[in-house]
């Protein structure tokens, strides 16, 4: 009587659904995987928390800069004011512009030897680094601009210079 009442091997069953073979993918929970993000998908947060699509200024060489300001009699200053306080405003929403800069280079040119260097260094110094050049830097210009342009070439350089590695920094070419 026992035998009657014990049920039929799985293959003797004519109904039954044999069960899937063992493996190790049977004994995991079914967990979907998200695609990995790309970097186009997702903006990149920046110090302000503004996306990096934020204009990005032209890398000037310094020593073809310094023969166009020598070849134009000193007209290319004004254009490179103009320009870089421009793209500095664009970039960082912070500064004079190139409109103020153009302004203030014709009727109050010793302003800009102070003021340039030091909205460099603000680029900078909002991103957390150090300035590189500041106001101070224009004292180059001032006190040895006038013994045979050592000092303002010395401060060209250096504001030039440390404006064209902020533009290297965030991706400008050149």
């Amino acid at each position: 009587m026992t035998e009657a009442n014990d049920p039929a091997p799985a293959a003797q069953q004519p109904d039954a659904v044999p069960p899937p073979p063992a493996t190790e993918e049977a004994h995991q929970p079914d967990v979907v995987n998200p695609p990995p993000p790309t970097d186009a998908a997702v903006p990149v947060p920046t110090y302000s928390g503004q996306p990096t699509t934020m204009p990005i200024g032209k890398v000037r060489s310094t020593g073809t800069c310094i023969l166009l300001t020598i070849v134009t009699l000193g007209f290319y200053t004004w254009y490179w004011y103009y320009k870089t306080h421009d793209e500095m405003k664009q970039h960082s929403g912070t500064g004079i512009g190139g409109p103020i800069a153009l302004i203030l280079a014709i009727f109050v040119g010793i302003v800009m030897p102070f003021l340039n260097p030091h909205e460099v260094g603000g680029l900078y110094e909002r991103r957390g680094q150090a300035r590189p050049v500041s106001a101070v830097t224009g004292l180059w210009f001032l006190l040895l601009g006038w013994f045979f342009f050592v000092g303002a070439i010395v401060w060209f350089v250096k504001t030039n210079n440390a404006l064209n590695e902020y533009w290297r920094s965030v991706g400008a070419q050149g």
